[in-house]
């Protein structure tokens, strides 16, 4: 983990971000390897906003899990596997299936 230059009590981690020269540096527009011609940048990600959005984003898909889990049946959901990009500012999006055959992310994996 490392500090900003600008704040030195704010923790970050650094991740490689795509970038558009045409939008702001620090906006919410930047993933991990967007697609496209985008410009690729190791940027420091601020560590309360990634805890934060990752935690909100876990805990809406743990609910979504035990609805799914609870409906019970011959085909029960007993491993699901997620992939998400960080964004420069530290959010959190989720990757869908057309664009995970082509874009990097970070798996998480919830076993039963």
């Amino acid at each position: 983990m490392s500090s900003t230059a600008e704040s030195p009590d704010v923790q970050t981690l650094p991740f490689w971000v795509s970038h558009e020269e045409r939008q702001g540096d620090e906006g919410d527009s930047m993933g991990i390897f967007g697609g496209g011609e985008d410009e690729v940048r190791l940027k420091n990600v601020p560590l309360g906003p990634l805890r934060k959005n990752l935690a909100d984003a876990i805990d809406a898909l743990q609910q979504v899990f035990t609805e799914a889990a609870a409906r019970g049946g011959p085909l029960p959901l007993r491993e699901a596997h997620l992939s998400f990009q960080v964004t420069a500012s530290g959010g959190v999006q989720f990757i869908g299936t057309a664009q995970a055959q082509r874009s990097h992310g970070i798996t998480l994996v919830f076993k039963q």
